[in-house]
């Protein structure tokens, strides 16, 4: 009789030693799953996204990154789209001439983005490093002698700005291959 009582209560035994190990497991898994943004956290994401510093076009070029994955973003300058790309907030952001501005900014989002997070910090000074960017474009990141960064041979006005897990340095130029380059240069006139 007594062995029959035994046996009962190894089955229990086991049973609750199964239970006890999936619960611990799932709360395990559960410990180890990142935060999901709820509704209000990507409004707020979004709202202290719109960093008047860093200009018109350097937020709509921000917003077409997903703001849950890690990149580093050599974005130009607000003088720089001006300069360089002929964009101003003015002219360029109305009527037909939107979608052209977007494919602008588009494209140099592509040479401008790197896939992974680079501080100021992991820069080595006096090495240059290279990343290849969203395009296959290479970038070429050093220090210069008073320590501030230069990509491509441009420098760097701001750095190490966060935006979700993207990290954002302003530049003073814009970052383009020789191909995107001559097909924004301005139209001379005759009057050479």
């Amino acid at each position: 009789m007594r062995r029959g009582y035994h046996f009962k209560n190894s089955i229990a035994f086991v049973f609750l030693l199964l239970l006890f190990c999936c619960i611990s497991l799932l709360i395990v898994s559960m410990l180890r799953v990142p935060d999901i943004a709820t509704g209000n956290d990507m409004n707020l994401l979004k709202a202290s996204g719109n960093d008047d510093s860093i200009g018109t076009f350097g937020n709509m070029m921000l917003d077409m990154l997903p703001e849950d994955l890690a990149f580093t973003v050599f974005l130009p300058s607000e003088m720089a789209f001006e300069h360089d790309l002929r964009l101003n907030t003015s002219e360029s952001l109305v009527g037909e001439k939107m979608n052209d501005t977007y494919t602008v900014i588009s494209r140099v989002l592509g040479f401008s983005v790197v896939p992974r997070v680079l501080d100021s910090t992991m820069v080595p000074a006096g090495k240059e490093v290279s990343y290849g960017s969203l395009s296959g474009f290479d970038l070429f990141v050093s220090k210069d002698v008073g320590g501030v960064l230069v990509v491509n041979g441009v420098k760097l006005e701001r750095v190490d700005i966060r935006r979700g897990k993207l990290v954002v340095h302003v530049i003073d130029g814009v970052i383009m291959d020789a191909e995107f380059e001559q097909s924004v240069q301005p139209d001379f006139d005759g009057d050479d």
